[in-house]
């Protein structure tokens, strides 16, 4: 239970937080390479269910366990490109990586 005295913080409160976290070159660094390995965990996720099939299945068609799976969609594991390639052809997706 909070103390009255406690503060709530406000989500611009957290936006003005975040924005001055960001001027921190290895706060940012480490923001945006979360964000993406988020960014694909979801996209995993997402297609996974478009396909209809469950975690355990999927977990079978690359060699692991329904807990890998589970924690990759979580955004809980890095992804190696050997990783990403047997989830795509699991998945009848097209992987494609790009450097800008």
């Amino acid at each position: 239970m909070k103390n009255k005295k406690e503060k709530l913080i406000r989500m611009d409160d957290l936006d003005d937080i975040l924005k001055e976290k960001l001027k921190n070159p290895r706060f940012k660094k480490m923001f945006d390479e979360h964000g993406r390995q988020l960014e694909l965990s979801y996209k995993i996720l997402q297609l996974r269910k478009q396909r209809k099939m469950s975690q355990e299945t999927l977990a079978k068609k690359i060699g692991t366990t329904q807990s890998n799976v589970a924690r990759m969609e979580a955004g809980n594991q890095n992804f190696t490109l050997s990783l990403l390639n047997k989830v795509a052809n699991a998945l009848d997706a097209k992987l494609e990586i790009d450097l800008k």
